[in-house]
């Protein structure tokens, strides 16, 4: 998964938030030919400029009846895997698009993958830095949601500075959230939910809803409808660990 990581011999003022650490995988020739044949089609070059998000969506197969493209609500997913969860969602949400950061080649071959079997048309895979992303090429309340599913949760103590979340990145997602607008983290790891609660909860355009519908649940929401149990966890829960997740509306 993606996570923030912090450049440590690099001067103070130098470093700079990134989403991710780059990690070698093998790609299998599944992957490697869905990277061929549809990456071209549903990978988007990182540009320094605001995408146009009705050319973006534009059906790149020949398929018709893609219109509306305007009104579809976006959601942005930052690190997903192997793309599991990703393509489960996106195949239950079909009217909502899906532009899904990861630079994990074998995780953005196997979610091209996904995509040709299942015949997804609302999902776009951009291979770069998220908080570039984010920086350049996302204006000011475009988006309907931000996913982030089991982030690295970096568990040892001198360590938890390369924490994906952050109030810097919160802060960044928060204004480019339409009024509304949500953003759900789910983690594995007590310890991190922790986190992510206290950083969200100190973003002042973010509220916790699930303080007023669940309070029994201490700031944490039921598991979402749309957000699947994936085989890894699946596998955690027979065993005993245990999911949290926090989801925040922009106010």
């Amino acid at each position: 998964m993606t996570q923030e990581t912090l450049q440590a011999n690099e001067p103070v003022e130098r470093r700079a938030i990134r989403s991710f650490v780059k990690r070698t995988g093998r790609t299998t020739a599944g992957q490697t030919k869905a990277l061929s044949e549809l990456g071209p089609k549903f990978i988007l070059p990182y540009q320094e400029g605001t995408l146009d998000f009705v050319a973006t969506y534009a059906d790149r197969t020949g398929a018709t009846g893609q219109n509306n493209l305007q009104s579809k609500p976006l959601v942005l997913e930052i690190g997903f895997g192997m793309g599991e969860a990703t393509a489960q969602i996106a195949a239950l949400l079909p009217d909502t698009n899906f532009l899904c950061c990861e630079v994990h080649d074998p995780g953005v071959g196997a979610l091209l993958k996904r995509i040709g079997e299942q015949d997804l048309r609302n999902i776009r895979i951009c291979a770069h830095d998220a908080v570039e992303v984010i920086d350049h090429m996302l204006p000011l309340q475009c988006l309907d949601g931000v996913h982030i599913f089991f982030p690295d949760p970096w568990h040892k103590a001198r360590h938890n500075k390369r924490r994906l979340i952050q109030a810097p990145l919160v802060a960044k997602l928060a204004a480019r959230l339409k009024v509304g607008g949500y953003i759900h983290c789910a983690t594995d790891w007590q310890a991190y939910a922790e986190q992510i609660l206290e950083v969200l909860s100190a973003e002042p355009l973010l509220k916790n809803t699930a303080l007023l519908s669940n309070p029994e649940l201490h700031g944490y929401a039921p598991k979402p409808h749309y957000r699947p149990l994936t085989k890894f966890e699946n596998r955690g829960l027979k065993l005993g660990h245990g999911v949290w997740d926090v989801v925040f509306e922009r106010v």
